[in-house]
């Protein structure tokens, strides 16, 4: 096993050892209680931290971590209601249209 990451917090620890492991990445969530001892420990190693079981795909695995956390911004007009769109949005937050190509 090797770690891939520390996460900010549970949810999103979670969150990314679940994407990962519905991407074909085998990971888990270690540390996850930890927190609450952070007073006698120094926070930063009380953090959950997410380890792969596979060591031979952690370049893979950051690859889809760093494309999950930083995803496209686009700029786009919706064609149906002319409404402005911004971000990694792929439909019309007003009326559902999808973004053209």
């Amino acid at each position: 096993m090797k770690r891939l990451l520390q996460a900010p917090n549970l949810a999103l620890a979670t969150l990314w050892a679940d994407q990962l492991s519905a991407a074909g990445i085998p990971a888990s969530v270690q540390r996850a209680f930890v927190s609450g001892i952070a007073g006698d420990m120094p926070p930063d190693q009380c953090l959950p931290e997410i380890w792969l079981f596979d060591d031979d795909r952690l370049d893979e695995a950051r690859a889809l971590l760093d494309e999950w956390r930083h995803p496209p911004w686009r700029h786009w007009a919706c064609r149906r209601c002319h409404e402005i769109i911004d971000g990694p949005f792929e439909q019309c937050w007003n009326c559902g249209a999808e973004r053209p190509q």
